[in-house]
């Protein structure tokens, strides 16, 4: 098997409210059209679903799961500069995100902080020195 994550699907309450956030928010650009109620992000290396969460319940065999204010997953955005820590977050808390944990030195030697989507997805933007990107932006270990 081939080490590699494809696709992270976001179960969300409002799947309209979630494409404006992803989409006009934080500039995701979309790969193909919403359709089936489904809609897909580009990111670096993976791509971003947003699916209704009782619908993703349901189809990982679930139906009625509730959803807590944190499922513990959290989704990183790992960015090229210290700054952009924090442009980031507030584009974020612009398009509507909460900011959890403001843009602080972290303990790993770099520089983080986190903001919930509408839907309460947790997301940590971060920077730090031993991160470096490949020729498509992809995060490089």
């Amino acid at each position: 098997m081939e080490s590699r994550i494809s696709i992270i699907t976001l179960g969300v309450a409002d799947l309209a409210r979630a494409i404006v956030f992803y989409r006009d928010g934080l500039g995701f650009p979309t790969v193909s059209k919403v359709e089936d109620g489904i809609a897909f992000f580009t990111t670096g290396g993976t791509r971003l679903a947003l699916y209704p969460l009782d619908k993703l319940a349901e189809d990982a065999g679930c139906p009625g799961c509730s959803k807590g204010s944190f499922g513990g997953v959290t989704l990183a955005h790992n960015v090229r500069k210290k700054e952009e820590v924090d442009e980031v977050l507030k584009l974020a808390e612009n398009a509507g995100a909460k900011i959890i944990k403001p843009a602080q030195d972290a303990f790993w030697g770099g520089y983080h902080g986190y903001f919930s989507d509408p839907d309460g997805h947790y997301w940590e933007v971060a920077w730090g020195p031993m991160f470096t990107f490949d020729e498509t932006g992809a995060l490089i270990f």
